[in-house]
């Protein structure tokens, strides 16, 4: 299968050789966001694009990132609008708020459908939105998409994916919910029979890995070669909740 242009971040990010090729997309594609919305062509000063923003709001994560990335007019931009719509929907959540006899118990729980007042429905709202979240959003499927088909069609790509480290827990599990809905029966098997054992291995590769750096704090081993665990705790909580915690903050470009 000829290399196209939608088919060239799935090559990179396979070639990359990490623990999970979409974790590799994910991070380039949040990067891109960070530059679209805080970077050299200014889009924090269109109203358009502050406009957007507004509405989705950012998470927890991608607030300290934007922090870490360094354009203090860009962010206090974004936060000024942001925060006057925040102050506008808050006073019309306060309008509404109403107590009950079980008002309690349901602020214990996350999910907003069993919220029962106006501000818990409207704050669980609020955290399930981040405009840099939905950006990886708007093109996951397409890249599962072109994942799959490369993976039926590129016999290089399969092989390459077959000798691979795998990937994280969470994007494989997307993996397998898109190929219950997208291939036949045979072909969900089919890579199913290639995948899980590839994950199991990759898991017990990794059990073996941080093992190993425990024991390189026994005196007795210090002379010992470290074999693949210098970076064991990073490529362990990458392949079981995703991303690159090791990472260095994402900046702005001088």
């Amino acid at each position: 299968m000829s290399e196209k242009l939608y088919t060239i971040p799935i090559n990179d990010a396979v070639n990359a050789g990490d623990e999970c090729p979409f974790c590799y997309i994910e991070r380039a594609i949040e990067r891109d966001m960070m530059d679209f919305v805080l970077g050299g062509g200014s889009s924090y000063m269109e109203s358009d694009v502050r406009e957007k923003t507004d509405k989705a709001g950012f998470c927890r994560m991608h607030y300290k990132k934007m922090f870490d990335y360094g354009n203090t007019l860009g962010n206090a931009w974004i936060m000024k609008t942001h925060m006057l719509k925040t102050c506008n929907d808050a006073k019309k959540a306060i309008a509404g708020y109403h107590t009950t006899p079980n008002g309690v118990l349901s602020v214990m729980k996350k999910d907003k459908s069993d919220s029962i007042n106006s501000v818990t429905k409207w704050v669980r709202e609020r955290e399930e939105s981040c405009f840099i979240c939905a950006g990886f959003k708007d093109h996951y499927d397409r890249y599962l998409k072109t994942f799959f088909e490369m993976y039926e069609k590129d016999e290089q790509f399969a092989d390459k994916l077959k000798h691979s480290k795998g990937f994280c827990l969470p994007h494989f599990a997307d993996i397998l919910d898109y190929s219950a809905h997208h291939l036949s029966e045979r072909k969900q098997q089919e890579f199913a029979d290639v995948f899980l054992p590839l994950m199991s291995e990759s898991l017990e590769r990794l059990y073996g890995d941080v093992s190993w750096l425990i024991e390189k704090f026994d005196y007795k081993n210090k002379d010992a070669d470290w074999k693949n665990s210098k970076e064991a705790l990073q490529n362990c909580m990458q392949k079981l909740e995703g991303g690159y915690p090791a990472d260095s903050a994402y900046t702005a470009k001088k």
